[in-house]
């Protein structure tokens, strides 16, 4: 998978780094009356009525620049949440949902739009994010319950999004890997009187995360992604279910490719299944102790990697490791949310704006 990035030179990086700073003083200048406070230090006074002035003016300065970066962030993330809803139109309006007997403000590919810029730039909860939206023009178009019962009710919707979006990639490579990473909806402790996230059909267990050392109380969640890190498709399973029983399903989402896994997914019988019901062949690392061992390539080991960077990504940026959800119903559809909003920035980065596919934290407007 090749492509042109942008190649800047130190002097166009230095360049660009003086004209970003000289933007911010511009616009501090405006937001300050620089008259007023140069009125005010120039006014004779006592020395203890002075540094009481001073004091005053310092306070006043820390009011404006708080109100500065505040609106900053409220333009960015209108302008981020317009470039993502202009490619989401472009390649995904087709997609159907349901249908509302009255027309919302707020379409469902708008309110995808919205939770998709939310969780790139790392808003975590609802209240910052209407917090965030308060002064826009988006703030007249949803209401906050509204929003959060909604956002639910589209998750088969996003999850044609996320897709849509990945079959994009699908041509570049015929290289896959399989791997788990643990979803902890409490601390153990709590376990045993926590209710939530659970339904008649699933319900969290206790688990063990051997990459981790650490047992946890929660759900597992199994995901194929590609060499390049782009995720194709995941399921959830109770913690104390076994990887390899994931591979029953991927014989049905993938065919004629190389799938890589660790050794959670040892299984010569599931191995044999995988190849001839869809010609995929499962490599993955021997233990020591078994009979012919063989070691396993660096270049396998090397490309298994990426699916553990996507998960240290998930979780730094998208905070993919913190529980808000009191039902699975939600707590399904915040993770989805974050394994689309992921793919929407790569597809950003690949085919728009010409940059890294994996550079996550960068500014789209």
């Amino acid at each position: 998978m090749e492509k042109n990035t942008l190649q800047l030179s130190f002097s166009s990086i230095s360049v660009q780094s003086r004209r970003t700073k000289s933007e911010f003083f511009d616009q501090i200048k405006e937001l300050l009356d620089w008259k007023l406070i140069e009125k005010e230090i120039r006014k004779p006074v006592v020395h203890l009525e002075k540094e009481r002035k001073t004091s005053c003016l310092i306070n006043q300065i820390f009011v404006y620049l708080i109100d500065y970066q505040y609106i900053k962030s409220m333009n960015s993330l209108v302008q981020n949440y317009e470039i993502i809803l202009k490619e989401l139109t472009k390649n995904c309006h087709h997609i159907e949902s349901f249908k509302q007997v009255r027309a919302p403000k707020l379409s469902n590919l708008e309110l995808v739009a919205l939770n998709i810029t939310a969780e790139y730039m790392s808003i975590n909860s609802e209240l910052q994010l209407f917090r965030c939206i308060f002064g826009t023009y988006l703030e007249a178009k949803i209401e906050r319950s509204v929003y959060n019962k909604r956002k639910r009710k589209l998750f088969s919707y996003i999850n044609k999004i996320r897709e849509n979006l990945s079959h994009k990639f699908s041509e570049f490579t015929d290289v896959f890997i399989v791997d788990s990473t643990p979803i902890p909806i409490c601390k153990i402790s709590r376990a045993k009187r926590s209710e939530i996230c659970s339904t008649d059909e699933i319900h969290p267990n206790f688990g063990y995360c051997a990459a981790q050392k650490t047992g946890y109380y929660g759900y597992k969640l199994h995901v194929v992604c590609d060499k390049n890190g782009v995720f194709h498709s995941f399921d959830f399973t109770p913690a104390n279910v076994h990887d390899v029983n994931y591979l029953k399903d991927v014989k049905h989402n993938l065919e004629n490719c190389f799938l890589i896994g660790d050794r959670g997914y040892i299984s010569a019988d599931y191995q044999s299944d995988l190849f001839t019901h869809s010609n995929i062949k499962l490599s993955v690392p021997m233990r020591k102790n078994q009979h012919d061992f063989v070691p396993f390539l660096w270049e396998k080991s090397k490309t298994r990697k990426r699916i553990e960077t996507a998960f240290s990504q998930l979780c730094n940026q998208f905070s993919f490791n913190i529980n808000f959800a009191k039902t699975f119903q939600g707590l399904a559809t915040r993770i989805l949310s974050k394994i689309t909003s992921f793919t929407m920035i790569q597809y950003l980065n690949f085919f728009v704006f010409n940059r890294p596919l994996n550079k996550i934290k960068v500014n789209l407007s």
